[in-house]
């Protein structure tokens, strides 16, 4: 069993109005835009992931990403999807249905000057990738860490969802899911590696499809 890891993350001041706080310190932690600051809006819905679980979570999926494919197909602010860029994946699928937020993912993508690499499509992730994209032979690097109640009330699209990138990705991909304790993530697919980690109060699953590298090349 993964070792259980308590990260301490971001620091918030929650206000009194709107479902809001202020973030403190979101950034980009690692790779050639390292320290850039990234733009939140404050909504409790978009929920961006600690900057030290997200540099705990990358640094668990290594150097493999360098050359990937990255569909983020719940972006939020965008911070993983261009987290993944500044560490060498090569472009970028962002899918936010809230337009107000899809306009902070454009506002983070411009202050990094990553336009080029990013594809920002706003719609309901489960109607515009209903069928995955074709794959060809770039890995993919997918991550979908949606709201949490997301598994929970909308369990069976949402694994779905998971289940058909899984299926349609390429041999070497990686898929990110985070959700919190209330989902069973051995419900996710089970070919291949896998990893999950605890950092409360998300839980963190990676699957590695299968391909001609080991675990080991993948870390080193």
């Amino acid at each position: 069993m993964a070792k259980r890891l308590r990260l301490k993350g971001n620091r918030t001041r929650q206000t009194s109005r709107g479902g809001r706080v202020a973030p403190v310190g979101l950034r980009i932690v690692g790779g050639r835009y390292r320290g850039r600051k990234l733009s939140y809006g404050g909504d409790l819905r978009v929920r961006p992931m600690k900057d030290r679980t997200r540099e705990a979570v990358f640094n668990l999926l290594g150097p493999a990403i360098r050359g990937m494919r990255v569909y983020d197909l719940f972006a939020g602010t965008g911070a993983m999807a261009l987290e993944a860029l500044s560490r060498g994946a090569a472009s970028a699928v962002l899918v936010e249905r809230h337009i107000p937020t899809a306009k902070v993912i454009q506002e983070n993508i411009a202050t990094l000057g990553a336009a080029d690499l990013c594809d920002v499509i706003t719609a309901d992730v489960s109607r515009r990738f209903a069928i995955p994209p074709d794959a060809g032979e770039q890995p993919w690097l997918v991550f979908c860490c949606p709201p949490y109640d997301f598994f929970v009330e909308r369990r069976d699209a949402t694994l779905q969802l998971v289940r058909a990138f899984w299926d349609a990705a390429p041999a070497r991909s990686a898929i990110v899911v985070e959700s919190d304790d209330r989902f069973d993530h051995n419900d996710l697919p089970t070919t291949g590696d896998r990893d999950m980690r605890r950092y409360p109060p998300a839980v963190v699953g990676i699957l590695w499809k299968p391909g001609p590298e080991t675990s080991a090349e993948r870390c080193s």
